[in-house]
């Protein structure tokens, strides 16, 4: 599972990586729940609860859609 989240986020990578940020996968829980941290310029953007959210979030449910409920930031 974990390995299937980490495919889809290396996806997202390059996009965030072109705005000076990152992201690395901490944690995949049983029920669903993601858990990013958004690093270099991602970490103090103020837009990062977007990107996490309509970027991340939006393209790990549409390419896995049973096995992720939500990405959240820690």
């Amino acid at each position: 599972m974990k390995e299937q989240v980490q495919e889809v986020l290396n996806l997202v990578r390059p996009a965030l990586q072109a705005d000076g940020g990152d992201c690395e996968l901490v944690d995949v829980s049983e029920d669903g729940i993601v858990s990013v941290r958004l690093t270099g310029a991602c970490g103090s953007c103020p837009m990062s609860t977007m990107t996490l959210k309509m970027g991340i979030e939006k393209t790990l449910k549409e390419r896995l859609p049973e096995l992720v409920k939500e990405v959240v930031q820690v």
